[in-house]
């Protein structure tokens, strides 16, 4: 691997097979011109790498990392921007979603991808949320949001196998998340957790009825009544304040959830505050509802990671196309990274892994030799030979 780039060997980790079967059931190479779909994923990765700032940054650094690219079938092809600019208008971003989501799915089946907790509960976990991208009305008018400001929001179910995005809906922030939940889709026997936003006793209910496990936050002043107090376990009782089966009892509540819910009540020591977190299940233990819970905050540290290191906040493109496939690809840049931290024996965080390999993106050396032993010892004198020093 010592002739071939570090961004060349990140690219490898994309099998062939899955862009070419994206690319034929789109047909997306019908609609453009002199740039394939492939060589525009690579471009638009390499700026989710490089943070690059426009189309003009994109061509004059792709320069800069010609060779032979045979893996992808390409051949000293060196992307325009106005090819760029083009195909930003002209490919459906539906193409990147699917490579994204087909490559999720190959590193999940190869087990690259798992969850580092709660392995003993065999179903599905999910974390639902929703975060906002500002974006200036003037330019992106499609994204009105309010008098004078544009802004789209990011509808993500991640998958806690991984903490990848295993849905996400873009839309103009105008819509609620509330919304969003009502129309989403859940496989039946699955775990999701989300906040208090989304709470809908209605949309629980149907959950219910299809055997999905749901843990949330209680709102206040929800009207319940204690049906029976659960026992704790020797090792909930220092972190669990109360463990009890309730009775939804307000007027709409109560018709809109008939059956008993689980109301575990815990002690949040950074904020000094109390948790009461809401859930259809009775078997697990009071403690296991609270991890459970806390593992929400995974989905908060995405979001952070993915608007601190890639390039989502700023567009190179105005359409609501352009958007969204720089959107797709700095998902797919994503998980790419994950993969790399995984795969290394040092104990990287994401934002030094990207920001080190920004800094060595045209390096030709061994990525995987490198993301084991980033940091070397200095030389010292005695390191050198002796005859360099008589």
């Amino acid at each position: 691997m010592a002739n071939i780039s570090f961004f060349k060997q990140i690219m490898n980790l994309i099998p062939v097979g899955i862009i070419q079967k994206a690319v034929m059931q789109h047909k997306s190479d019908r609609y453009t011109k002199g740039l394939s779909t492939t060589v525009h994923l690579m471009s638009m990765i390499f700026c989710q790498l490089s943070k690059s700032n426009s189309l003009r940054e994109i061509e004059y650094g792709m320069h800069s990392s010609l060779g032979d690219w045979n893996h992808l079938g390409i051949d000293r092809i060196i992307p325009k921007r106005t090819n760029l600019s083009y195909n930003n208008q002209h490919i459906t971003h539906v193409v990147f979603r699917d490579i994204y989501l087909e490559l999720l799915n190959h590193y999940q089946l190869d087990g690259q991808l798992s969850r580092k907790k709660f392995k003993q509960i065999k179903r599905k976990i999910y974390i639902l949320d929703s975060t906002m991208i500002t974006l200036c009305l003037k330019l992106f008018d499609w994204a009105k949001y309010q008098v004078t400001k544009g802004a789209i929001k990011l509808h993500t179910m991640l998958d806690y196998d991984g903490c990848m995005p295993s849905y996400l809906f873009m839309r103009p922030a105008q819509q609620s998340d509330l919304s969003f939940a009502r129309n989403l889709v859940l496989q039946p026997h699955t775990v999701i957790m989300f906040d208090r936003g989304y709470q809908d006793f209605e949309l629980f209910y149907q959950w219910h009825l299809q055997d999905i496990i749901f843990v949330t936050r209680l709102k206040s002043g929800i009207l319940h009544e204690r049906v029976r107090e659960l026992p704790l376990t020797e090792s909930d009782k220092d972190k669990i304040l109360v463990d009890e089966v309730i009775q939804l009892m307000g007027k709409d509540t109560s018709v809109k959830y008939p059956k008993e819910l689980r109301r575990v009540v815990i002690y949040d020591e950074v904020n000094n505050d109390t948790v009461e977190i809401l859930t259809n299940n009775f078997s697990w233990t009071a403690n296991t509802i609270s991890e459970l819970y806390r593992e929400r905050w995974n989905i908060e540290k995405f979001f952070r990671y993915l608007k601190q290191n890639l390039k989502i906040k700023s567009f190179l493109g105005r359409s609501e196309n352009a958007v969204f496939i720089q959107i797709w690809t700095a998902l797919i840049a994503f998980l790419l990274l994950t993969l790399l931290k995984n795969r290394s024996k040092y104990k990287w965080h994401l934002s030094n892994l990207i920001h080190f390999l920004r800094l060595n993106l045209f390096n030709k050396f061994d990525l995987y030799a490198w993301l084991d032993r980033p940091i070397r010892p200095l030389l010292t004198r005695e390191d050198y030979e002796p005859a360099l020093f008589p």
